[in-house]
């Protein structure tokens, strides 16, 4: 390419010229750059040296300021600053695209925070999908690099916890209403998108409040295996007075079938023989209403 296109595009990507303590000139860029084709731009920039280097790279960090279509966040006036609105208006008062942008803080050469943030929720079409997302396909974006995915995946990881601890509130769990609650709270933000079968159990004292929540198996897409000794020993080790059976559907459809009915029953008649009752089996869909509870549809005996 000529030196003109050569440098169009060092501003196009940010591509940077530095010069090591020893000489020797090395780039740093926004996109991912073969070493050959480092090799190839350095080699025609022909630069000799760190004051050449400096030179180059102000005139590159001018022309890239230039090319700027959306001023960065701090040029904004107050009243437009993500973090100014949440503390004037409230977090709950904000769009998602500059909640998100407060998380990410910064945005990449000639793009805001906020415009990221909205490049982002776009390309995913939701906050569950980037939270399903693993990080490495929020690599998939350019400007969230290994710092921002990891920001965004705690920040969705709180949303989660907070739900947990709301369920963990709860006194007693006295009918099938109670019990789709607390699932709803604690599990459904984990399974609902979870791509394989992963059985649980909710152990209850004797006043059928939760004492524990067990992780009792992970299967495949369509099913898992459960072997109903693992949760006659677990309901024994933390002297439960009963259970209630969780565990999700990846297809998102909660009916049960004959295989989950069946499998329910092995576990009452297994749990009968140390005096635990099994109060209901909940299956988890794909949306925040998807629930089967067997003991509402009156398949406890």
């Amino acid at each position: 390419m000529s030196d003109k296109e050569l440098l169009d595009f060092m501003v196009e990507n940010s591509v940077y010229p530095f010069c090591s303590k020893n000489g020797k000139i090395f780039l740093r860029c926004s996109k991912k750059l073969s070493e050959e084709k480092r090799e190839e731009m350095i080699r025609q920039l022909d630069i000799k040296n760190a004051s050449e280097c400096e030179k180059l790279r102000e005139e590159i960090k001018r022309r890239v300021a230039e090319r700027r279509v959306n001023r960065p966040i701090k040029e904004w006036i107050e009243e437009e600053r993500p973090r100014e609105m949440l503390m004037q208006r409230g977090a709950e008062n904000l769009p998602l695209s500059k909640l998100m942008a407060i998380i990410l803080r910064t945005g990449r050469a000639g793009m805001s925070a906020e415009e990221l943030a909205k490049l982002l929720l776009n390309s995913f079409g939701s906050l569950r999908a980037i939270d399903s997302a693993p990080i490495s396909e929020l690599y998939g974006i350019e400007g969230i690099g290994p710092a921002k995915a990891v920001q965004i995946k705690a920040a969705l990881e709180l949303g989660k916890r907070l739900f947990k601890e709301s369920a963990k509130t709860m006194k007693r769990l006295k009918k099938p209403e109670d019990v789709i609650g607390y699932v709803s709270e604690y599990y459904a933000p984990y399974l609902r998108d979870r791509e394989k079968e992963v059985f649980n159990a909710i152990l209850l004292d004797i006043k059928n409040k939760p004492i524990d929540n067990v992780e009792i198996s992970i299967g495949s897409v369509s099913a898992t295996v459960v072997d109903p000794r693992e949760i006659v020993r677990a309901a024994s080790l933390r002297s439960a007075s009963s259970i209630i059976l969780v565990h999700n559907h990846p297809s998102g459809e909660t009916m049960p079938s004959q295989d989950d009915i069946e499998l329910t029953e092995r576990i009452r008649e297994a749990c009968k023989t140390i005096g635990v009752k099994v109060l209901d089996h909940i299956i988890i869909g794909k949306n925040a209403d998807d629930f089967y509870s067997f003991a509402k549809e009156g398949l406890m005996g």
